[in-house]
């Protein structure tokens, strides 16, 4: 955090801006425009920053060719060039520097007095140093490094070791630059230190993580096996992470987390532990243990402080070892209510009036597994949850529990199979029936001659879009004019990762990248665009958290029409634009792109691509934003 450093000799774009021109990276003949432009704004940006937002450069190629080349300039005007913070900030924290009556380095003062939040500055010491910036509480620690590290030094939280690397231990510091830190790593480690940097609160997290998976360390082979498994399942539990994933490979077992729907590296164990944590897992879910030829399947239920938690696990045999994949499941947690859901309100009401108020028919949210159908069908469910209505669930698994309606689990290991059920579900006399999922054509005729007989059916499918679940229902031998006249309304729905909103900041896409999405700048005039350059409240991915996109088709005269007629997906969707006011999972995706709450790469990324979409301000105005 220091401000030392010595001067070279720079050209007037400054010294950021040479390195780009040095790498190739950016001609002088765009530096000199981006710096006409600037001296033309009211408030200046860096130049850097301008240089960004007309597409000349990325974020990964200037940190790239910044740790390429060392820099002279001192912290507070890489700061200030990197756009973190602005000159008036600088020179306000030199004058409360100087009126300090105690000696502060500046990166202390401007974090102290709120300027900038520690771990951004800690990224621009790392570029400026050229040490890599760690965050221990996301890597993989090694034990044994720690082991090493006495608790009195533990407690201090001042830096932690990371790794052995080519003969070095990697220690990651809270002030790198703090001589007494390093001479005492490299005391402990006099096979050599390479720094690097951390926050104090990662290192501190990450000490007290090893110290609470210590108990289970200590323990015989076998009971570690379940120290590691019970600890995986609790960080499994603060990461938020909907699946773990334990992959046997040839040399090591690879743990991973699937996170805002994306699957991130947990840790990795020695391939002799993978029978133990098998045969832990099994127990828990009373699988058979002496079985290791066969695929396999449970439930567990795990209990912990914080509450319990309901798991589905799978058991895949490979070449290497069982593959065993925990689904968490939330059974006591909060519904979400039908206006949280994330649909514009002139959707939802649309969906409301056309969908859920009406008296029967089949109303189908649609999409692959982990797209949120689950969350959405359920908030239909408590919508319409009233005293006057007798609603029943057919569901394997029950993954809420909702007070007032009488919920079945699937079991087929006792013959309560899903065709046993539904087969007495219209006695109940319901008002509502859910049926968890239309798996087969028996699932799908029980649905339609359900709607038919004056019931309203909720139910899933597994297709990309919601005239895909339309075919799909055509496929299944199932009357087209059964389908025109039950079916009120199709839901395809995906969940894309939010832009972290401690990190992200304004996005302009090149002409080039707009070409990819069918879009020209002046069909995006407006629009807000986006990018997260990574923090620790994202884990350094640029995301946390994730928001639902709809596609919502409520069936109209022209679209029965066209089902009747059984005319192509191409026709019914053709159709459905037209007359029923659809509006693509494209196109809401670009839209949420264009507010800043998505990144068009996560569109790209999750969204069946539509090749001609719709102008932004037609889009919006179908959607009432």
């Amino acid at each position: 955090m220091s401000e030392a450093g010595t001067t070279r000799q720079t050209s007037a774009h400054g010294e950021l801006i040479d390195i780009l021109i040095k790498e190739g990276l950016l001609t002088e003949k765009q530096a000199v425009h981006a710096s006409r432009l600037r001296s033309k704004l009211i408030r200046p940006k860096p130049l850097l920053e301008i240089v960004k937002e007309l597409g000349y450069v990325t974020d990964e190629q200037v940190t790239a060719a910044i740790r390429k080349n060392k820099l002279s300039m001192r912290i507070g005007s890489l700061l200030v060039e990197l756009g973190l913070i602005s000159e008036a900030d600088l020179e306000s924290a030199f004058q409360i520097q100087r009126a300090s009556q105690t000696p502060q380095k500046i990166g202390e003062v401007l974090v102290r007095n709120n300027f900038i939040k520690e771990f951004k500055l800690l990224e621009a010491l790392s570029l400026q140093l050229g040490y890599p910036f760690i965050d221990p509480r996301f890597t993989n620690l090694d034990l044994s490094l720690l082991h090493q590290v006495p608790s009195t030094y533990r407690a201090k939280g001042t830096y932690i070791p990371i790794e052995r690397v080519e003969n070095k231990i990697v220690v990651a510091f809270a002030n790198v630059l703090d001589q007494e830190d390093l001479d005492e790593a490299r005391t402990m480690f006099p096979e050599g230190v390479s720094p690097a940097i951390a926050t104090r609160e990662a290192i501190v997290e990450a000490y007290q993580r090893f110290e609470r998976g210590a108990q289970a360390r200590e323990t015989s082979e076998e009971d570690s096996a379940a120290g590691i498994v019970e600890r995986i399942i609790l960080d499994a539990i603060d990461f938020n992470v909907s699946d773990i994933h334990m992959e046997p490979l040839p040399d090591r077992l690879r743990v991973r987390f699937r996170r805002d729907g994306v699957l991130e590296p947990y840790k990795e164990f020695p391939r002799d532990i993978i029978p133990n944590i098998s045969s832990r897992l099994k127990i828990m879910c009373k699988a058979d243990i002496a079985e290791k030829r066969r695929h396999q399947g449970g439930r567990i239920l795990f209990e912990f402080p914080g509450g319990e938690l309901d798991m589905r696990a799978s058991f895949y045999v490979t070449i290497h070892g069982e593959a065993i994949v925990l689904r968490l499941l939330n059974r006591q947690g909060n519904l979400i209510d039908i206006t949280g859901i994330g649909m514009y309100p002139k959707i939802l009401k649309r969906f409301i009036d056309g969908a859920l108020s009406r008296p029967s028919g089949v109303v189908i949210v649609t999409g692959p597994t982990g797209s949120g159908k689950t969350t959405t069908v359920y908030s239909c469910i408590h919508h319409l949850n009233t005293p006057l209505l007798s609603i029943i669930t057919a569901e394997e698994p029950v993954e809420y529990v909702i007070p007032g309606i009488s919920q079945c689990s699937i079991d087929p290991k006792i013959n309560l199979t899903f065709e046993e059920t539904l087969r007495h579900i219209v006695r109940q006399d319901p008002d509502v029936i859910l049926i968890g999922e239309i798996r087969d054509n028996y699932s799908a005729e029980v649905a339609v001659q359900a709607a038919l007989t004056g019931h309203k059916v909720l139910t899933t499918f597994h297709t990309e879009d919601s005239i895909g679940g339309l075919i799909r229902l055509m496929n299944m031998d199932i009357e087209a004019f059964l389908i025109s006249s039950t079916v009120v309304s199709v839901v395809a729905q995906r969940l894309l990762r939010r832009v972290c909103p401690e990190c992200s900041k304004p996005y302009r896409p090149t002409p080039g990248e707009l070409q990819m999405f069918g879009y020209t700048q002046a069909m995006v005039q407006g629009a807000n665009f986006r990018k997260g350059a990574g923090c620790s409240h994202c884990r350094y991915t640029g995301y946390r958290g994730r928001v639902a996109v709809f596609e919502l088709l409520i069936l109209d005269e022209m679209v029965r029409n066209a089902i009747l007629e059984r005319r192509t997906s191409f026709d019914i969707r053709k159709v459905a634009l037209e007359s029923a006011g659809l509006v693509t999972l494209f196109e809401e995706g670009l839209v949420k792109a264009s507010e800043g709450i998505t990144s068009l790469e996560e569109v790209m990324r999750c969204l069946p691509l539509v090749l001609k979409p719709r102008p932004l301000e037609e889009t919006r105005r179908l959607l009432g934003v």
